[in-house]
């Protein structure tokens, strides 16, 4: 299988633990005597995160079972490792909003994978070369 649903499927590990650092800080950290995890505006949040990142795990499942029937096409491919790096840049974005300053620091691992979400939309091609296979695939069909 070609790397773009590997880079899909790494992008999806860091969703999922994104979100779950985000969930056990929102239990645990205290605002106006109440776990910021009992906000509205948090619960939108972590319901976002957790959409996305679904979404992403099941364009990248469905590019994955079309390689192994050998049916998958480089639209697939594109669609799955678009959608996982971009949803990946959003995650991180996210929690890194609910931490506040604290999840910047160079110690934080929520502050780490911001930083390093920005790499999945460039390697094995930026999301703009992503967007032009899907364009022409679907211009053939």
């Amino acid at each position: 299988m070609e790397g773009r649903p590997v880079v899909a499927a790494r992008c999806i590990g860091a969703c999922e633990r994104l979100l779950e650092i985000s969930t056990d800080y929102a239990k645990t950290r205290k605002q106006f005597g109440q776990a910021i995890g009992e906000f509205q505006g948090i619960h939108f949040m972590l319901a976002d995160m957790a959409t996305r990142t679904e979404a992403a795990r099941l364009l990248t499942y469905r590019a994955a079972t079309l390689a192994d029937e050998g049916r998958v096409t480089s639209q697939d491919t594109s669609m799955a490792k678009l959608f996982a790096s971009e949803t990946l840049a959003f995650v991180a974005d996210s929690a890194l909003q609910i931490q506040g300053g604290s999840g910047y620091i160079t110690d934080n691992p929520v502050g780490r994978f911001y930083r390093d979400a920005r790499i999945t939309r460039i390697y094995e091609g930026t999301s703009e070369i992503q967007r032009g296979i899907i364009g022409r695939g679907l211009l053939r069909n």
